[in-house]
């Protein structure tokens, strides 16, 4: 037991308290973000753009430039999702959970695209193609891009990438020696499931009564 439980936070002894607090603080926003988004609430966006605001001082900090953009990243995209969320699409309603259409799937193609090549640029300009966890890390900054936009949209799809990117995130942050932050995508990756499955549900009812 012991041994586990250096394994897993050995790496704290290094950290300001600060830092550590801070962690913990972002990783309990983030598991509030995500249930919020679960539950189909609004204040997904508020939640989230604490953690993130958080995560991006701290992955800085830590010179991990690919999570750091996903953080920055979530931040602007939860403005743009705020005001998705609740513009209204008519008098008395706002958008609604809805599928991805054939355009918006070809955006998502493009948004993942283009952020493999704007990862790839800034790790090349700071060097940081330095081990195989920068090309992971390239990959996730791809597909939480394209969840991030889908989730902003309202679009159930972006369960499917929020679980895939999480799964991969997992064993990637305890690598890095992030547990908190490991064990924090562990926890998303089963709310990402149930916040499939009950967004699909939402979404039946709608469609069985519009």
């Amino acid at each position: 037991m012991t041994t586990i439980f250096e394994f897993l936070f050995d790496q704290y002894k290094t950290y300001s308290t600060l830092d550590i607090t801070l962690e913990i603080v972002a990783v309990i926003f983030g598991f509030l973000s995500v249930w919020y988004s679960k539950q189909n609430k609004i204040w997904v966006f508020p939640t989230g753009m604490i953690s993130t605001l958080i995560f991006v001082y701290l992955l800085f900090k830590w010179e991990l430039l690919g999570d750091m953009m996903i953080n920055g990243y979530y931040f602007i995209m939860s403005i743009y999702g705020w005001y998705i969320w609740t513009r209204k699409v008519d008098k008395t309603h706002v958008n609604q959970i809805s599928t991805t259409t054939f355009k918006e799937k070809k955006i998502s193609i493009v948004i993942f695209i283009a952020a493999l090549l704007f990862v790839f640029i800034i790790y090349q300009k700071f060097d940081k193609w330095t081990s195989w966890v920068a090309y992971i890390d390239t990959i996730t900054t791809a597909i939480f891009f394209v969840a991030m936009w889908l989730m902003a949209k309202r679009k159930i799809e972006n369960w499917i990438f929020w679980i895939v990117g999480d799964l991969i995130s997992v064993p990637l942050y305890l690598y890095k020696g992030f547990t908190f932050t490991s064990f924090q995508y562990f926890g998303f990756t089963f709310i990402a499931i149930f916040g499939y499955l009950a967004w699909k549900k939402n979404l039946h009812k709608t469609l069985l009564t519009s």
